[in-house]
């Protein structure tokens, strides 16, 4: 796959965006008047904050490869 770094940099963007969202959403569900009812839509949210989260650290250190890459040229 052909990236650049400006796609992954837009990609990490995506991945702040919606880890925002997923954390509002974790916030949203405990705090409603019976949290347990919610708990499969908790923790699956929970479980994609830890996946995007992995990403985001993955998509920085190819940009950090990058830029060590061309910078030592």
């Amino acid at each position: 796959m052909d990236v650049n770094v400006s796609d992954l940099v837009e990609a990490k963007r995506q991945i702040n965006s919606t880890l925002h969202k997923l954390k509002e959403t974790v916030k949203t569900f405990e705090a409603k008047e019976n949290p347990a009812k919610y708990k499969s839509q908790i923790t699956l949210a929970k479980r994609r904050i830890k996946a995007f989260k992995i990403s985001e650290y993955l998509i920085e250190r190819e940009i950090n490869d990058f830029h060590e890459k061309t910078n030592s040229k």
